[in-house]
């Protein structure tokens, strides 16, 4: 069954996160979502804090830019957390807008073959292993963590942003799931699933995978129409649909108006319930 959240944007100040995820919990909604815009908030320190302040919100990362961050410290930082809270974590990492990375000072001459490198290295220290590798960008000596993940079942997913069909691809093969972009239609996340599946069998896996798709809309859009785009997503495939409010000049700071958009959603959410079979 697919899974509602709220997204709170970069443009809101991170001091009104923790209202807005009171407020998440309190409603009902499943999960919060948040983004690493370059130069706003980063991800995981308010993950960290959100979880710490909520009981059984779950907080999505979509995403880190993998080349803001060595691999080491990406995987040192996700199993902390999915240690002090287990499955509560849904972590996406990606390519980044590569502008802002120019900016950083990061970019890549090719993204796609250090998004591969990265996101094979991060799965394989956050299975416990030890390793050791030498890439175009990747390049690890006995790298083993301390403290990993207690168990496979309660290691964070591995979720991976997708648009092009390389990446589409690429996320098949080395995730758990894939991140779509804010407007992508049903059809294009039907399309992309399709792509990311046939490079996901031909390595030889069968496991599922994970859709996640934002979804703008705007602030004062009806709980019922949220409800059927959302199963409209689902239908094609979607796993995850965090809603992002949209006010008339642009995403909302983040304050009453996120709080009371998460009241819509727990609505939603329970037409939703409702209309399933």
């Amino acid at each position: 069954m697919v899974e509602i959240g709220l997204i709170i944007p970069p443009d809101a100040p991170p001091e009104r996160f923790l209202t807005v995820a009171a407020a998440a919990e309190e409603a009902g909604v499943p999960q919060l979502w948040l983004w690493e815009d370059c130069f706003a908030e980063s991800a995981l320190a308010p993950a960290a804090a959100i979880l710490a302040r909520t009981q059984r919100l779950r907080v999505g990362i979509g995403l880190l830019p993998v080349p803001l961050r060595t691999v080491a410290l990406t995987a040192m930082e996700l199993a902390t957390l999915d240690r002090m809270f287990p499955g509560r974590l849904l972590p996406g990492i990606g390519h980044g807008v590569l502008d802002w990375m120019g900016q950083a000072g990061v970019r890549a001459a090719s993204p796609l073959t250090l998004l591969r490198e990265y996101a094979v290295a991060l799965r394989r220290i956050l299975a416990g292993e030890e390793v050791t590798t030498t890439g175009r960008y990747v390049t690890l000596d006995r790298v083993a963590l301390r403290h990993p993940p207690l168990s496979p079942q309660l290691r964070a997913p591995l979720l991976v942003g997708a648009e092009g069909p390389k990446t589409l691809a690429l996320a098949g093969e080395v995730g758990d799931g894939l991140i779509f972009t804010g407007g992508t239609t049903p059809a294009q996340v039907r399309t992309g699933l399709a792509i990311a599946y046939a490079a996901r069998r031909a390595s030889g896996l069968t496991t599922p995978l994970a859709a996640v798709v934002f979804h703008p809309v705007p602030h004062d859009t009806p709980a019922g129409r949220i409800a059927r785009e959302v199963a409209a997503y689902a239908e094609a495939g979607a796993t995850h649909v965090p809603v992002l409010a949209l006010s008339p000049d642009g995403p909302p700071e983040g304050g009453d108006a996120l709080v009371g958009f998460a009241t819509t959603l727990a609505t939603a959410i329970a037409v939703g319930t409702q209309a399933s079979p």
